[in-house]
């Protein structure tokens, strides 16, 4: 593992299985994560995009080990986590935390905010009842809510606010890696910019490293220190942000950069139209996963997969196009 690398993860896997006849015999594997790699430094934001079913939402619960891994290894500060359970699981969990997609599902209508987010310091035996108002005082002003919030129950706050207690609860533990999975899909516009805003200021303040999985890649832009490219379960580009949105290697990448509204519309962009649709993750293509759809593709595309290669400036491509 590298030496700055605060999380490396190894060819990571997760398949599930699928059940059939009378016998309710395994019949084959869903395939959604296959053979995934990528670090993240200290400090940084990794983003990682991909469309609908990719298996970036399956990688950040690996990560958390919310899933259990088929294969690979994960190394989080120079340690291997892959196989931890118990007493040691539970104390690295102060230090890995996740901010869920949906804030109406991920809080408990029953629990009021300041019981949702002592809980964790409770559990891990990090304050005393009777420091709980206080510190969670303390946690709410830190995310731009106010002490009066934390008698009130989820139902009672907006989407924006209810994300802001999300994140909040994720601080409480104060983690070193938070792995935020579509954190802002779920708001409005105007209230994305202010969650993104207050992730941003957090993170400078409280030297978080951050995995953001999304779907909307102007956001991931403006986020993101690299970012990494999933298609069907593999990470098929890896790069510095501007490098990437600049110069795209691999042709899924250019494709998705096709789709992305310009502000100027003066500037021309060709749009590439992909023609398919995406192969099943219980049956996935034999060589590269995106070649039954690539606009490029060659023979050996059909029969050989590619593995992640150097472009250079830390930039990587699964792609037959680069020998």
């Amino acid at each position: 593992m590298s030496q700055t690398a605060l999380l490396e993860v190894k060819n990571l896997k997760k398949y599930f299985e699928i059940r059939g006849g009378l016998l309710n015999r395994v019949t084959g594997y869903v395939k959604a994560v296959d053979d995934v790699s990528f670090s993240v430094r200290k400090g940084e934001t990794l983003g990682i995009v991909g469309e609908s079913g990719c298996g970036k939402s399956t990688t950040g619960r690996l990560i958390l080990k919310l899933l259990e891994a088929t294969e690979g290894q994960i190394y989080y500060n120079n340690t291997e986590i892959t196989g931890l359970s118990g007493e040691r699981m539970r104390k690295l969990r102060r230090d890995i935390q996740m901010v869920f997609q949906d804030p109406y599902a991920s809080l408990n209508p029953r629990m009021t905010v300041g019981d949702l987010i002592s809980e964790p310091l409770l559990v891990h035996h990090l304050i005393h009842a009777r420091e709980k108002e206080q510190k969670v005082a303390e946690i709410l002003e830190l995310v731009g809510l106010n002490a009066s919030h934390a008698s009130r129950y989820p139902h009672e706050f907006s989407g924006g606010q209810r994300q802001r207690i999300c994140i909040a609860r994720a601080l409480s533990l104060k983690p070193e890696l938070i792995v935020a999975d579509e954190p802002v899909s779920a708001l409005d516009v105007s209230v994305q910019s202010q969650v993104l805003n207050l992730m941003q200021d957090l993170q400078k303040a409280l030297h978080l490293t951050y995995i953001f999985i999304s779907h909307d890649l102007s956001v991931v832009r403006h986020l993101s220190d690299r970012v990494g490219v999933m298609y069907l379960g593999r990470m098929v580009e890896l790069g510095k942000t501007d490098d990437l949105f600049k110069n795209p290697r691999h042709p899924y990448t250019q494709a998705l950069l096709s789709a992305v509204p310009s502000a100027n519309p003066q500037r021309k962009r060709e749009r590439i139209i992909l023609q398919g649709d995406v192969p099943s993750p219980a049956n996935p293509p034999k060589g590269c996963v995106f070649a039954p759809r690539c606009p490029k593709v060659m023979d050996v595309c059909r029969t050989e997969r590619p593995g992640m290669l150097p472009l250079g400036h830390e930039h990587q491509a699964a792609c037959h196009l680069y020998p």
